[in-house]
């Protein structure tokens, strides 16, 4: 229902005004109760009471029923009102009886039209309707005080008929409104256009930075789920080293005490030493010649060393000797196993994924096959036919393509149980040509090499020979630019650390292969080395 058709069931037939704590007759006619009531108070003289709306006739003064729903549809409606009218401040110009909000304003008859008003209007072109709120004196010249018809395109300005032909813009070009006002639009269209456009490159970027903040959030709570696995287990294997090693020295610990209590026990048995020199003083104090020559020549009276005392108290002092500390060697020995944990956590805390590690074979020697897939260099007899290239080792050797300047990176390789072979990093700076360019042997590389069934870790031409075999054929090669370390393991079930050289890296390291063949019992054993991927 229209606002206009809602105020007219509102309005109370006495007083013409929105409703004021309306009351009902038993006909269900409504009316304010304080206009009812002077109504029925003139009826009284005659004693004849009605309906002033349908004339229905009452033997008594009818009663007054208060309806309730009335009361809050007019409070309701007068709410409303107030609100439209503090919005828009204007009022239907022809509503004079009550103010009623204006809904539109019509440029022609500069009047201000209600809903009920604006239905009876007329619907003809040149009664242009607008927001009530327009102020008509924009839409006129300032200084001829006529209605704005004209555009002027070069002041961009609109103006009257008297501008146009006697004022200031006589001689500019001219456009109609609807021509300028539809030339704007298109140039806004363009400029809306371009802005749907960027707006939904904005949109599609946020959509990507949305997904790449997920991927953020995802990968931030794998790795919390990593850490906290590693720490879980590095907490569970220190405890149970430290229960193993606890139960360890309290096990020596209860034996070295029985071993202990045994020999005091023994001690306590065999030593009558006090009951004999008790004897002999008592023998020797006897002045009857006959009586100490009648006492029984017994073993209890003999010389303690005829009996081999010395013997058994040397015996006693090894064992006491043997048995006066643990045996920390033991201890120490269990101990070391955290020595081996520890590298197997640094291990695990490394990047996730392998650098991926392809070999250049511009950098390959002649007697060093490369795969096809830049992954594997193989020594062979047969000399490959490369061009003459700056960096191409002389021998036996070729580094990668990548590099690397910062940051932690691993790559593990694999390598055959046959002849000798090589691995590390070196900076690109290393020697081509000579034994000096063989990674290990300078001072710009370091490397872990095999040969002859020994394992040597190089650098700088100084040699370290491993202690322990390896027995798998993969080892990683582990590199912390930043502080300064590389280190090499073997892949076994756990891993196991074999070596970190510790260097202040001043130039980009490669990772570079060497392999070569050895002649033993008269054949030659050929070697390669292959980059896991």
């Amino acid at each position: 229902m229209a606002s206009s058709d809602l105020r007219d069931e509102l309005l109370c037939s006495i007083c013409l005004s929105i409703f004021k704590d309306p009351v009902m007759l038993r006909c269900g006619h409504n009316f304010c109760r304080d206009c009812i009531d002077r109504v029925l108070d003139t009826q009284d003289e005659s004693g004849v009471y009605y309906c002033p709306e349908c004339r229905e006739e009452f033997q008594e003064r009818p009663a007054l029923m208060r309806n309730l729903y009335l009361h809050n549809v007019a409070e309701r409606f007068l709410i409303t009102q107030k609100e439209q009218e503090e919005i828009t401040g204007i009022c239907c110009t022809y509503c004079v009886d009550s103010p009623v909000p204006a809904f539109r304003f019509c440029l022609h008859c500069e009047a201000s039209l209600c809903e009920k008003h604006l239905r009876a209007h007329s619907k003809s072109p040149e009664h242009v309707l607008s927001d009530p709120s327009t102020s008509l004196e924009k839409r006129k010249c300032s200084v001829h005080k006529e209605p704005l018809q004209y555009y002027c395109t070069q002041d961009a300005i609109c103006i009257c008929v008297s501008c146009s032909l006697t004022g200031k813009h006589n001689g500019h070009k001219m456009e109609s409104l609807d021509e300028a006002s539809e030339n704007k639009k298109m140039k806004l269209r363009n400029v809306f256009q371009k802005l749907t456009t960027k707006r939904e490159e904005t949109e599609e970027r946020v959509r990507s930075l949305e997904e790449q903040r997920r991927k953020a959030q995802e990968k931030a709570a794998g790795e919390v789920e990593r850490v906290t696995a590693l720490c879980t287990d590095i907490r569970r294997r220190v405890d149970d080293l430290e229960k193993k090693v606890l139960s360890e020295i309290s096990r020596q610990e209860k034996e070295e005490s029985l071993s202990l209590s045994a020999l005091i026990h023994q001690l306590e048995i065999k030593d009558e030493l006090s009951r004999k020199m008790r004897h002999i003083e008592e023998l020797c104090n006897m002045t009857d010649p006959l009586t100490v020559l009648q006492e029984p020549d017994t073993g209890d009276l003999c010389d303690p060393e005829e009996e081999g005392g010395d013997e058994d108290t040397g015996g006693h002092d090894k064992q006491l000797h043997d048995g006066d500390d643990l045996d920390v060697a033991v201890i120490s020995h269990t101990l070391h196993t955290l020595c081996e944990v520890i590298p197997g956590i640094r291990s695990r805390i490394y990047v996730e994924r392998p650098a991926n590690i392809l070999l250049n074979i511009n950098t390959a020697a002649n007697n060093v096959h490369i795969s096809d897939d830049l992954k594997t260099a193989t020594w062979t007899r047969e000399e490959q036919k490369r061009p003459k290239a700056v960096m191409r080792f002389q021998a036996y050797q070729v580094m990668s393509r990548r590099g690397f300047t910062s940051g932690r990176h691993y790559w593990d390789v694999e390598s055959s149980r046959s002849g000798g072979w090589s691995v590390g990093m070196c900076y690109p700076s290393i020697g081509r040509w000579g034994e000096e360019s063989l990674i290990g042997e300078n001072n710009k590389s370091w490397s872990l090499w095999r040969y002859n069934n020994q394992y040597l870790v190089i650098h700088n031409n100084i040699e370290i020979q491993l202690p322990d075999k390896i027995s798998s054929d993969r080892v990683r090669i582990c590199l912390d630019y930043e502080a300064g370390q590389l280190s090499f393991y073997e892949l076994c079930d756990p891993i196991r650390h074999l070596h970190t050289f510790t260097a202040a890296f001043s130039e980009t390291l490669y990772a570079a292969l060497c392999v070569f063949g050895q002649y033993i019992d008269g054949r030659y054993l050929d070697s390669w080395v292959r980059i896991r991927t």
